[in-house]
């Protein structure tokens, strides 16, 4: 089977250390979308700047006692920052604020997560190497919190290294971007990313998925891996033939996110694969393309369409997007998911 570190380009390491650690940037940005090795790349690297027998292609030897440390998550010089209730990453919870937000049901990284770093930066490190600062969806960072780790970065000991992953660069502080050396990572070719599927498990369904995961790879399996992709395919069959009755179309996605012992499909998969067939709809009928539906059936009434009509729906919905995770009323929220949709579908002359 095809090496996933390859196709993911997760060899970018070796640039970045080419010319010896002295030279690496105290602190790096990987920027791109979910699901293209970021974290994993972080993580190699973080095993690199700690390893106490690096080899001589700049890789952790694997064997010292830091890579045993970094292996077992007990590495006293290193430090995970991740948001409060991130899915399959280490929690690093506040406990005076985590309360707060699971009631708001957002993730966060907030100023005391940044606070408690101060010491580990400015006091010296255990092994007298080096010491390294993952901070996991840097995005989620509130605004004390992204100021506080600002005033860290202006001014880090030598030996301090902050790796910051982002899967939208766009929304932190120019500031803090400016601090950053930003490693961009994108779209890996498609032909060898669909034949590591196939050879996964999604035989010749790969191609259909990675469109719609935006062509990142470590997406789609987690789809997999989650029982996601049978629910995918229902979601995506329920806009193509939609009733008209928002009420009957709502209750076919209610019966979708019921399904919870079999999947993990939840209310924020749900908008974010509307809110794609919208997108979709209104470039098919603008250009003839699509971008994210090309393994799946066309509608045929696409030219009937109102390309400003749905963009509109597209827009209402993304304005609604932050009440997703934890609706008051889940089907009052359904249903007024599927007026918009379907109010979008009336034809232009209608």
């Amino acid at each position: 089977m095809q090496d996933i570190d390859n196709i993911l380009n997760i060899n970018l390491i070796k640039p970045l250390l080419a010319q010896g650690f002295e030279y690496l940037p105290h602190a790096l940005l990987f920027a791109g979308p979910r699901g293209l090795g970021k974290r994993a790349l972080a993580e190699k690297l973080a095993a690199t700047l700690l390893c106490e027998s690096v080899t001589q292609a700049n890789q952790a030897c694997g064997k010292c006692a830091a890579c045993r440390w970094m292996k077992a998550g007990t590495h006293p010089d290193f430090r995970l920052v991740t948001a409060d209730d991130e899915k399959d990453t280490e929690e690093v919870k506040n406990e005076k604020s985590s309360e707060k937000t699971k009631k708001q049901g957002t993730s966060s990284i907030g100023i005391d997560q940044i606070r408690t770093l101060e010491d580990f930066v400015f006091i010296g490190s255990h092994r007298n190497i080096r010491r390294v600062i993952l901070v996991s969806e840097a995005e989620a960072m509130t605004i004390p919190a992204a100021n506080s780790l600002l005033k860290i970065l202006e001014e880090p000991p030598p030996s301090v290294y902050f790796i910051l992953i982002s899967n939208n660069k766009k929304t932190l502080l120019p500031t803090l971007r400016s601090r950053c050396r930003v490693v961009p990572f994108s779209r890996p070719d498609d032909q060898a990313t669909a034949h590591w599927l196939q050879q996964a498990g999604l035989d010749d369904q790969a191609m259909r998925y990675l469109d719609l995961a935006g062509g990142a790879p470590l997406r789609v399996m987690q789809w997999k891996n989650d029982g996601q992709l049978a629910a995918i395919d229902a979601l995506v069959d329920s806009l193509a033939s939609a009733s008209a009755d928002p009420v009957t179309l709502a209750a076919r996605w209610e019966g979708l996110l019921k399904a919870k012992a079999e999947n993990s499909f939840r209310m924020e998969n749900l908008v974010e694969g509307v809110q794609c067939w919208l997108f979709d709809l209104a470039l098919e009928q603008a250009t003839g393309e699509v971008r994210y539906h090309r393994g799946w059936p066309r509608p045929k009434n696409i030219a009937a369409l109102n390309p400003a009509a749905l963009l509109a729906a597209w827009r209402e919905i993304n304005a609604s997007r932050h009440s997703a995770r934890h609706p008051l009323n889940p089907l009052l929220f359904l249903e007024s998911l599927a007026i918009h949709y379907l109010r979008a579908l009336r034809p232009m002359n209608s």
